[in-house]
């Protein structure tokens, strides 16, 4: 499984020692209020004099599935310029990391809007405190969706070691795209999703051959409800599984839209990290007006 070991001092912050600075790294687990819950991110909100190597260094020592970069700022306007890396490479957008970037920058200079202009594209994200947590609302740039081919589904089923008849018939396999190309599979029986045990390697070589950013595996717990259980492998990360990705939440909220499924404004619940020991929940809204998709979760800092 990942590996989300938290060392950081108990201001949740780190000092990440590379060439002739130190980096301040802060540490926030997104899409839940226990930071023994959801998935963590590293957030280095002062990133204007690293370079691409040091930021991929610093995201590797860190071991997150994701680290955010603020590489430029207004503060003035609330806007910053965020990128993200991976422990192995930069990614165009990261939904966990995102909520965490916004969180992190709400604690610091209040709630409200921000807009973070990243390589997917310009994200606007809004702050709010509810429940004594913060949480943060992120709308992705349009989202679409598309039936993935007959035998790559099959190439993927068998780094899966899953057969067509594990999946439901009712939601169809798609690539899904919200900043991000992710291979959609829904699996019709929650315990052949618990038993997730795939070929790292296979799996890894066809998501580099086709640009996914995970593979997006869910079960839908009941037929007359948008609420899921998710798991999502990410070894083009570096690592075997994610505990929350929200921006597969995103991708997969268009995918709902445009299967027809989404006729009027509606909030689709995702529960991912179960399988992980990590529970993280990700709502996400859809309108069937708006290509958009706006993925909620709250973000906790982590400490010793």
């Amino acid at each position: 499984m990942t590996n989300h070991t938290t060392s950081s001092p108990d201001s949740s912050t780190h000092l990440v020692a590379h060439a002739d600075a130190d980096v301040e790294v802060l540490r926030y687990s997104a899409f839940t209020t226990d930071p023994a819950g959801g998935n963590p991110a590293g957030v280095v909100l002062d990133a204007e004099a690293l370079d691409d190597t040091r930021m991929l260094a610093i995201a590797a020592e860190v071991g997150y599935s994701e680290t955010a970069f603020v590489t430029a700022h207004d503060t003035a306007a609330r806007r910053y310029r965020l990128r993200y890396f991976s422990p192995l490479a930069e990614v165009a957008f990261c939904g966990h990391a995102t909520i965490a970037t916004a969180v992190a920058l709400a604690s610091r200079t209040g709630t409200g809007e921000l807009v973070f202009d990243t390589p997917a594209g310009e994200i606007r994200v809004s702050t709010t405190r509810q429940d004594g947590s913060l949480r943060a609302t992120l709308t992705s740039v349009p989202a679409h969706s598309r039936p993935a081919g007959a035998a790559l589904v099959d190439t993927v089923l068998r780094a899966l070691d899953w057969s067509r008849d594990d999946l439901d018939p009712q939601l169809p396999p798609h690539i899904a795209f919200a900043g991000n190309d992710h291979l959609v599979l829904a699996v019709r029986s929650r315990e052949r999703l618990a038993a997730l045990d795939y070929d790292f390697d296979a799996l890894h070589a066809l998501m580099r051959e086709h640009g996914w950013t995970t593979v997006h595996l869910v079960q839908r717990q009941a037929p007359d409800r948008l609420d899921f259980h998710a798991r999502d492998p990410f070894p083009v990360g570096g690592v075997v599984e994610d505990p929350a990705t929200g921006a597969a939440a995103a991708a997969f909220g268009g995918y709902l839209r445009t299967l027809g499924l989404v006729t009027e404004p509606v909030r689709a619940h995702l529960r991912q990290g179960e399988d992980m020991g990590r529970p993280s929940d990700l709502y996400v809204d859809i309108d069937p007006d708006d290509a958009r998709i706006r993925v909620t979760g709250a973000a906790v800092p982590l400490a010793n």
